[in-house]
């Protein structure tokens, strides 16, 4: 036999694949950050609409999506999102051991820049 068999490998590797291609959707790709706790009873499912995530870690760093970002960008990256049509809701996650204070005022951008739609995501329980 000189000939190599290749068809067993080329099964292996079409496996792989359709593993890879279903699992890293599932993949949670975020900023890790110590969310604060709600009761699984008064939980409720998330709708399938458009999000824009903003995270707050405990030292008190905002990213838009997985990019860090100041006040001042903030305010104008919420800016340029109110003058969208149908502008995405805002997802907000914050560490449970933050300064209240600083949620305020990512709150407060968000609404002088008359975006409604704004979800507080916690952990349950």
């Amino acid at each position: 036999m000189t000939e190599l068999n290749v068809t067993p490998l080329m099964d292996l590797a079409f496996s792989l694949l359709i593993i890879f291609m279903i699992s890293t959707p599932l993949l949670e790709q975020t900023i890790p950050v110590n969310l604060p706790r709600q009761d699984s009873n008064s939980a409720s499912a998330r709708p399938d609409i458009d999000f824009q995530l903003i995270t707050i870690k405990e030292d008190g760093s905002v990213y838009w999506g997985r990019q860090r970002v100041d006040f001042p960008e903030l305010n104008s990256l919420l800016g340029s999102l109110s003058k969208m049509p149908e502008p995405p809701a805002i997802s907000l996650r914050a560490d449970r051991n933050l300064r209240y204070q600083q949620v305020v005022d990512v709150i407060d951008a968000i609404k002088r820049n008359n975006l409604t739609k704004l979800h507080l995501d916690t952990e349950v329980k």
